[in-house]
């Protein structure tokens, strides 16, 4: 009877589990042109369109509260991934369910419109976030002093640096908290009091138990320091999905071998 007992308190415990995000069978193509000459597109015109498979049904669920890490070479599909869970990218094939979570992606060159200031990005990206003016404006000041971009604030984005686009987009997305954050490689952009202010801030928000949240970098130190698990891509293929302290080690011997044989 104990043995039952406690069998039945561990399934109420898996029960109570929520899965935040369940992507399933995911598949991407881009489609562009060969380099051909103008001859050949004139009289091979059908030829000459590429595909390049960014996705090849990688599938995974994503309890709530948890940080998944995710790593791969250039060109494995780590970006795609997280365009397409933010809705920028339709999936060829499968599916991706946010289970009714808000959800915000932290992306160089993703998000905002070029030719209006900071500020009024700040509210462009807010509403497009499911805020209200209202909620926005209650946040604006948070958000300005934490990106600390000075009088570019009033200024149109296509004049910011790299450093200070990063810096924005972080301190929106930090400020107004979604169910689920998506972060490609911004908290290695900017200066070093950045990063250090970034990071902190990112610990903070990860520390509450019902937010999910997805990165994407290059700094494995970042990985195994923010991250519960791993999942691991590679020319769009799900190669390994588990805990930080096992994966990464494989994926660390994984681009020795290639570094090796490049030699």
């Amino acid at each position: 009877m104990r043995a039952m007992k406690k069998k039945t308190e561990s399934t109420k415990s898996e029960s109570k589990k929520r899965i935040a995000l369940t992507v399933q069978d995911l598949h991407i193509t881009y489609r562009g042109l060969k380099k051909t000459s103008i001859r050949a597109i004139w009289t091979k015109l059908g030829s000459r369109v590429e595909r390049f498979h960014a996705l090849k049904g990688v599938s995974f669920e994503l309890e709530e509260g948890k940080i998944l890490g995710i790593v791969g070479k250039n060109g494995s599909g780590k970006s795609t991934m997280l365009r397409a869970i933010a809705g920028i990218f339709s999936p060829d094939k499968g599916f991706i369910d946010l289970h009714g979570n808000t959800i915000s992606l932290l992306s160089i060159g993703v998000g905002f419109n070029k030719k209006l200031t900071g500020k009024e990005n700040i509210y462009l990206s807010g509403m497009l976030l499911g805020f209200s003016e209202e909620e926005i404006r209650a946040k604006e000041k948070e958000i300005i002093t934490f990106a600390d971009i000075g009088d570019f604030i009033d200024r149109p984005v296509k004049t910011y640096s790299s450093g200070m686009y990063s810096k924005l987009a972080f301190a929106i997305t930090a400020i107004l908290e979604t169910d689920i954050i998506l972060i490609d490689e911004v908290l290695s952009v900017g200066d070093a009091q950045f990063k250090e202010k970034s990071y902190n801030k990112m610990k903070e928000l990860i520390s509450d138990e019902h937010r999910t949240v997805l990165i994407v970098s290059h700094s494995l130190d970042t990985i195994a320091s923010l991250c519960d698990i791993v999942l691991w891509l590679n020319d769009g293929d799900l190669m390994e999905l588990g805990p930080v302290d096992e994966v990464l080690p494989k994926y660390k011997e994984f681009m020795a071998n290639m570094t090796n044989a490049k030699k």
